[in-house]
């Protein structure tokens, strides 16, 4: 396989690596892109230092995929010479996850959806992807109507300058916050994204809108408050999941215990501190809903840097190459 990433000097970009070389994916080429200040660094893969380029005419001719850890803007800009290349790009930022000719794929969930593609893939939202990787299995049971969540999203999605903010304010060296909307050390904040008219975030309303399109529930209610909290890696979820028909706890563990990527925690509690660095999402605290009859509370943890991000486009492609 020849594979490149764009963004490759980014915590994504970099995990990106790291998956390759863990599921020892047999590359016969590997490009690294990133911007002009990263330019001739060498990055390491297996037994080897590849020299990271910058994107220009003809970069991406002679690959068969692309994975892009990149902004909304440059993915914007790159698509059309990776697609004009003949590569499949599976792109990690939000730029396409709403187009209706783009799938958005959890291959754990809807992996036949990428199969569909016209050159581009999009990788879902990360508390997305976590929270619909705990609930999915309910919904094989009986059909999911609606969802309530919390999310406590790790300073680490808001990328390295996320994690040395908090760091920094941990350590006295810093007073004035820059990467989040307040002081993150000691503190939650329940302000991620951009606010809209509705009196919801960006980041909240991507549970309801990318959890229709990857679930091909097109009338799923999603109420979400997505909270900032200050822990470095791996996003926690609180998720009340309403079904058509009442599931039984029982049933509910059995289908989460037999997931693909789930792990069902009955005698612990699922902690971020647990999961981060890994690719398994943590499922736990399964319990009746004591507003509807119809529902159950689950309580999950997963890496957002790795499943909720790197780990699922590398399994994309994975999936594609082996379909």
């Amino acid at each position: 396989m020849k594979v490149g990433i764009v963004g490759a000097t980014g915590a994504v970009g970099r995990q990106m690596i790291t998956c390759l070389e863990e599921r020892n994916i047999p590359i016969e080429e590997l490009r690294l892109f990133a911007s002009d200040k990263s330019k001739g660094i060498k990055l390491p893969f297996h037994d080897t230092q590849i020299e990271v380029r910058v994107v220009e005419d003809g970069c991406f001719n002679g690959l068969e995929y692309v994975l892009g850890a990149v902004s909304n803007a440059l993915s914007k800009q790159y698509r059309p010479m990776i697609e004009k290349a003949g590569a499949v790009y599976i792109d990690n930022s939000s730029a396409f996850r709403m187009e209706d000719d783009v799938p958005l794929v959890i291959p754990e969930i809807n992996g036949e959806d990428a199969l569909q593609h016209h050159g581009t893939i999009a990788n879902p939202n990360c508390s997305t992807i976590i929270t619909l990787m705990a609930v999915a299995p309910m919904n094989h049971l009986s059909k999911i109507t609606s969802i309530q969540a919390c999310t406590y999203q790790a300073v680490s999605g808001a990328g390295k300058q996320g994690i040395e903010e908090l760091e920094n304010e941990i350590q006295g060296k810093q007073a004035e916050a820059k990467v989040f909307p307040a002081q993150i050390a000691y503190n939650v904040i329940a302000d991620i994204g951009t606010m809209l008219d509705n009196g919801y975030t960006t980041e909240e309303m991507k549970m309801q809108n990318e959890g229709r399109k990857i679930l091909h529930l097109p009338d799923l209610k999603v109420t979400c408050t997505c909270v900032r909290v200050p822990v470095y890696r791996s996003h926690s979820i609180s998720a009340s999941v309403v079904t058509e028909q009442q599931i039984s706890i029982e049933d509910a563990k059995n289908s989460i215990r037999q997931f693909d990527g789930d792990v069902l925690c009955e005698d612990t509690i699922p902690m971020p501190i647990d999961t981060s660095d890994q690719d398994l999402v943590y499922v736990g605290r399964i319990r009746r809903d004591l507003v509807n009859d119809k529902g159950l509370v689950v309580w999950c943890c997963g890496d957002q840097i790795r499943k909720g991000a790197a780990t699922n486009a590398v399994e994309i492609m994975q999936y594609l190459n082996a379909h």
